[in-house]
C-alpha cells in the first residue's frame, strides 16, 4: 500500500472520530449533561480533529498524485 493511500485511510478514520466527538459535544450541550470535558471541550476537540484530518487527507491525495 502506497504512502498516500495509508495517509488517506488514517485521515478518513480521524475525520469519522472527529465527527463522533462533535456529535458527543452537541448532545452534551443539548441535554445539559455535565461531562468531564464539557460540551465545548468535546465539540472543539472534534472540530480540531476533523480539521487535522482534512489537512492529512489533502496531503495524502497530493502524495498519491506524485507517484
Amino acid at each position: 500500500m502506497a504512502s498516500g493511500q495509508r495517509r488517506s485511510m488514517a485521515a478518513r478514520a480521524a475525520a469519522a472520530l472527529g465527527l463522533l466527538c462533535g456529535v458527543c459535544g452537541l448532545l452534551a450541550g443539548l441535554t445539559q449533561h455535565m461531562w468531564k470535558f464539557g460540551a465545548t471541550g468535546w465539540f472543539t476537540g472534534g472540530a480540531l480533529l476533523t480539521l487535522l484530518a482534512l489537512f492529512a487527507l489533502v496531503d495524502g491525495a497530493l502524495a498519491a498524485q506524485h507517484r
